[in-house]
């Protein structure tokens, strides 16, 4: 028998290990009976940057088992190596941190871009199939012997209604490689996300943004956007430019055979921004380091990493207010390009829809 309304659950979770699996469904279980019982879908948040879900294909792919799904995370954390020399973890560069806010700001640049590669996402929805596992993938559950708190949103549902539908054109530079943060208030797509939400008001729903289906050589995520402060000398950058954007120590300078992986993960944050002025002040322009950089990117991009062309966001509304997006502190989406628009734009697709 179908549950006349959506249940809305929200789970604390205290992951013992920084690198962990978290079966949500036997926790609700264990915790809440059977209160999704008459669910025939559940859509599960997690409300950070370094712990998410994957979709329900590749868990079943993995059996729905924590010894396949850990293993698999693994090979992104070897990847993307902890205590690598990021320059988002030198926190005497990071100017925006206060004193106190650096004596606990993790170092924890890995687990955002492992998130990032491996296809980890911030909500799904699974078909509900009672006794089957589904797990919160903790990234950076530990920092400096201290434990971490998670939340995660659950809501179980019978249907949903598709209610409105928008199109919306996200400007891009003309750089080969590019990262632009959607909640960037210069862009105009959070308030045009708002008028959304204000016209076609919902209870519990999913708002979902899509790259256009014309789109090429783009992705979408959902991330901390950050600026990494970064400083170079820029006469060793000219003598030596396309070592640029590998990270290795405490300098973008290392064994170009680390550029793809590196390169590709540094593109999801706005440092790429400030490779692009750098480009721009030195007159480099179609040189031979956007075009190096837009072969690297490719590659990586379609074969290796998990890049994902859409994501989904959760959608409530509080005691009758006008509904929002439910996010986490830092999540933001994030769209990312490894080859030029020839527009400067990327078009996005975005769908609310209701829970019933």
């Amino acid at each position: 028998m179908a549950t006349a309304e959506p249940v809305e659950l929200e789970l604390t979770l205290r992951p013992q290990h920084r690198c962990e699996a978290i079966d949500v469904a036997d926790r609700i279980r264990a915790e809440r009976g059977d209160v999704l019982s008459g669910c025939e879908r559940v859509q599960y948040c997690s409300l950070h940057t370094t712990a998410g879900y994957l979709e329900q294909g590749l868990a079943r792919r993995l059996e729905h088992r924590r010894d396949r799904m850990e293993p698999f995370l693994g090979a992104f954390h070897r990847l993307f190596p902890h205590a690598a020399g990021y320059r988002h973890d030198q926190m005497s560069e990071r100017s925006e941190l206060s004193p106190e806010q650096r004596a606990v700001e993790p170092r924890n640049a890995d687990a955002h871009l492992a998130f990032i590669g491996s296809g980890l996402q911030s909500c799904v929805t699974y078909l509900h199939r009672p006794g089957e596992p589904v797990f919160f993938l903790e990234l950076d559950g530990e920092c400096d012997g201290r434990l971490r708190t998670r939340l995660t949103s659950v809501v179980g549902y019978c249907a949903e209604e598709v209610v409105a539908r928008a199109r919306f054109e996200v400007p891009v530079s003309d750089h080969p490689i590019d990262s632009v943060n959607l909640w960037d208030r210069r862009i105009g797509f959070g308030e045009a996300v708002s008028h959304l939400l204000e016209a076609h008001p919902v209870t519990l729903g999913r708002l979902d943004i899509a790259l256009d289906g014309e789109e090429q050589a783009a992705a979408i995520t959902v991330n901390e956007y950050e600026t990494l402060l970064m400083r170079h000398d820029m006469a060793e950058v000219l003598r030596d430019p396309l070592r640029f954007v590998a990270n290795q120590g405490r300098r973008m300078l290392a064994d170009p055979r680390a550029v793809p992986a590196k390169s590709l993960g540094y593109a999801r944050y706005d440092v790429v921004q400030v490779l692009n002025e750098l480009v721009d002040a030195l007159g480099l322009r179609e040189s031979a380091v956007e075009r190096l950089l837009t072969r690297v990117m490719a590659l990586p991009a379609s074969r290796i990493l998990r890049l994902r062309r859409s994501v989904r966001l959760p959608v409530r509304s509080n005691g009758g207010h006008v509904p929002h997006v439910l996010r986490g502190r830092y999540q933001s989406p994030i769209l990312i390009q490894w080859q030029r628009s020839q527009r400067r734009a990327r078009a996005v697709q975005v769908t609310l829809s209701s829970f019933r």
